[in-house]
């Protein structure tokens, strides 16, 4: 149902210190990737809708983090946020109240505060939720949509800016501008296709292990 392996979106975003790890996931998705069915294009369908993958950020899902009281977008920034604090809200009495991060698609630093400027944090979903129904989540039962909405393993806070330049697009027509983060995001989108049984076309699959290849 979920991802078979979770990694963790935290990343090194100084290039000039190497990471033994992460080159060990690299290997590990490359090995998982030649498994993926590819397909040679993206499909053209044009039945997406939002509401197929249930209530935007419902903590009713089977998924980690899930029926702990809070809702998942709560969950991803307490997770991804350093020097939070918390108050209640309708979805979350321990909801992020303010915080701050560096977005991995960019290494900027972005301050998030609940009370204004609240979108210059946004959580993205690293296999896009549109992109996933052309590539076979359309025949799911929606419990699994759900599921997939809401997954931590498919989820990271992002500065609004470069969640909204990604839109749905496939690593074939997107990746972060931060090269950095290059890997963490490949090995993290083979994970999500990979564990949830979607397919990828041509053009990404080569994307992905170029960069995985160098990782």
């Amino acid at each position: 149902m979920t991802t078979a392996l979770i990694v963790a979106v935290t990343v090194n975003l100084d290039r000039a210190r190497p990471d033994p790890a992460a080159h060990a996931h690299a290997v590990a998705a490359l090995a998982v990737l030649v498994r993926v069915p590819t397909v040679p294009r993206r499909p053209d369908r044009d039945d997406y809708e939002r509401g197929a993958f249930g209530v935007a950020w419902t903590d009713a899902v089977s998924v980690r983090g899930g029926h702990n009281g809070c809702d998942t977008r709560n969950d991803i920034l307490r997770r991804d946020l350093s020097d939070v604090t918390v108050g209640p809200v309708r979805s979350c009495p321990s909801a992020i109240l303010s915080g701050e991060f560096r977005s991995p698609y960019t290494g900027d630093t972005v301050v998030f505060r609940r009370d204004r400027g609240a979108t210059a944090a946004q959580i993205d979903h690293i296999v896009p939720l549109a992109l996933s129904w052309d590539m076979g989540a359309w025949s799911w039962p929606a419990e699994r949509r759900a599921d997939f909405a809401n997954d931590p393993a498919n989820l990271v806070a992002v500065d609004g800016e470069s969640n909204q330049a990604k839109s749905d697009a496939e690593p074939a027509v997107w990746m972060p501008p931060l090269t950095a983060f290059h890997c963490r995001y490949a090995v993290q989108f083979v994970e999500v296709v990979a564990g949830y049984g979607l397919s990828i076309e041509m053009a990404s699959r080569k994307v992905l292990a170029d960069v995985l290849e160098s990782c």
